[in-house]
């Protein structure tokens, strides 16, 4: 195809950058990718494990209608208090329990209760087997996505990869006399 007489054809300029700055963008990439994926780290660090933060999923029925089985429950580690709902680890028990303080101090234990029993339960929870008062929910999680322990381990990579991602190269179509100058590139 020929371009009418007295106007010259469109051409495809590509924009590279250059070294220096190329370099400056992946450095500040890789810089603040990291940063996130630390602060993720030390947020999402589990209590079972020392950090600050329980993830739990709640099964069963004992807690409602306050949280529903398959909901997702964030607690954060500090002091409980009488009418907290805490997970806590009973000893001897493979599981975790999400249920509410009803009773007692952290010096004897307190004794917890959930919000859907007329019982308290057969354990007793202490300042070192609580991970966490719930502070957050998301309900029906588990109905969503995917749950188990390398759920968030998915997450951080699934981050590192989008900040990692290299960037798309830009194409700029010229049309008129005033364009950058820059070699044609020949027709095909």
């Amino acid at each position: 195809m020929t371009a009418p007489v007295g106007t010259r054809a469109p051409r495809i300029v590509h924009h590279e950058r250059g070294p220096a700055h190329s370099r400056t963008w992946q450095a500040v990439r890789w810089g603040a990718g990291t940063v996130l994926i630390v602060a993720v780290i030390l947020l999402l660090w589990p209590a079972q494990w020392g950090g600050l933060v329980s993830l739990t999923i709640v099964s069963g029925t004992s807690m409602e209608p306050t949280y529903d089985s398959g909901d997702l429950v964030i607690g954060l580690r500090h002091q409980a208090e009488v009418g907290d709902v805490v997970v806590y680890r009973p000893q001897d028990v493979e599981g975790y329990v999400v249920h509410r303080i009803v009773r007692g101090t952290p010096d004897g234990g307190w004794t917890t209760r959930g919000d859907g029993n007329t019982w308290d339960d057969i354990w007793t929870a202490t300042p070192d087997n609580v991970l966490g008062v719930v502070t957050w929910r998301v309900p029906h999680v588990a109905n969503v996505i995917p749950t188990g322990p390398l759920l968030p381990v998915a997450i951080i990579c699934l981050i590192g990869a989008l900040l990692l991602w290299p960037p798309r190269e830009t194409t700029t179509v010229v049309t008129d006399d005033d364009s950058p100058d820059t070699p044609e590139e020949p027709a095909p």
